[in-house]
């Protein structure tokens, strides 16, 4: 099945996030303590949590790949929206260590003068995440995954906190070290907006909220529907990145049996032309209203 084969290329771009965190961190760890930067440093702890964050995303993608069993008769879709959560509360939790220690630093100022080495290990780490966030982003639209989408944020987040340890270093090297508190202020709210975004997507997709937007096109193209008279209920849910559609509509009350199971066919193959991710569930009733057929 498609969304399935779709999970798997996901995994990818998880394994790509926990590669290259790997790779980065041991370097910024090791060059910052031989550079005497603690905020290399810092940001190489910050990419050793990130690490938790890509294993949760891999471990959700893992999970969502089940098949439906007797406890989870729908699959096991929703896997990747938790996973999206996890990761979601852990870029909060790094957003608010770098707002804290940006805090502590206009109190605390360090009087060590950072290598220029340090910088530039900055630099590059703030490159390479960038091209793994552009990466991971656009693999997350190709397959419409809600924790791949959250792991490239998670990535632009790390990029631009490695950008913003490069300009704190140089701002120590040439003697203005408040330009590190500012800039790591910035970032620090923007990760946190960010964590709050996919928190509160992945909040409304477990609560079963369906995009009002979506519902009123399925429904206008239910409606025109050859056959139905009127589309009485529609309710949609997301399940991962999977809808889940049930709708009532009223039929001619003389058609058989046969007939009426055409014409939700017919309903099916229409939502699925418009997303084939779906899975719709036609319920059919007489139409007692001398109401003509849709054209």
């Amino acid at each position: 099945m498609e969304l399935y084969t779709n999970l798997r290329q996901g995994e990818k771009g998880a394994w790509l996030s926990i590669g290259t965190y790997l790779v980065l961190s041991s370097i910024k760890l090791t060059i910052g303590y031989i550079g005497t930067s603690e905020a290399l440093k810092a940001d190489g702890l910050n990419n050793t949590t990130d690490i938790i964050a890509s294993i949760a995303v891999l471990v959700g993608l893992r999970i969502a790949q089940r098949p439906p069993d007797s406890n989870h008769q729908y699959g096991h879709l929703r896997a990747e929206t938790v996973a999206s959560l996890v990761a979601s509360f852990i870029m909060l939790a790094v957003g608010i260590q770098v707002l804290v220690g940006s805090v502590k630093s206009l109190w605390e100022p360090t009087g060590t003068v950072p290598s220029l080495l340090t910088a530039y290990v900055a630099i590059g780490s703030a490159v390479v995440m960038y091209v793994v966030y552009r990466y991971n982003l656009a693999l997350a639209k190709k397959i419409k995954s809600a924790a791949v989408k959250a792991a490239a944020f998670d990535n632009r987040s790390d990029a631009l906190v490695s950008l913003g340890t490069a300009i704190g270093i140089f701002g120590a090297i040439f003697g203005f070290p408040i330009i590190d508190t500012i800039t790591a202020l910035l970032v620090a709210s923007l990760i946190i907006k960010t964590a709050i975004e996919i928190f509160w997507e992945a909040v409304q997709n477990l609560t079963d909220a369906f995009d009002i937007e979506e519902a009123e096109t399925l429904s206008v193209l239910i409606r025109n529907v050859e056959g139905v008279r009127e589309l009485t209920d529609f309710r949609g849910r997301a399940h991962g990145n999977m809808y889940f559609i049930d709708v009532t509509v009223t039929v001619d009350p003389m058609l058989n049996v046969v007939d009426s199971h055409r014409i939700t066919e017919k309903i099916e193959k229409t939502v699925l032309r418009e997303n084939r991710f779906c899975e719709v569930l036609v319920h059919i009733e007489p139409c007692t209203e001398t109401k003509p057929l849709t054209e």
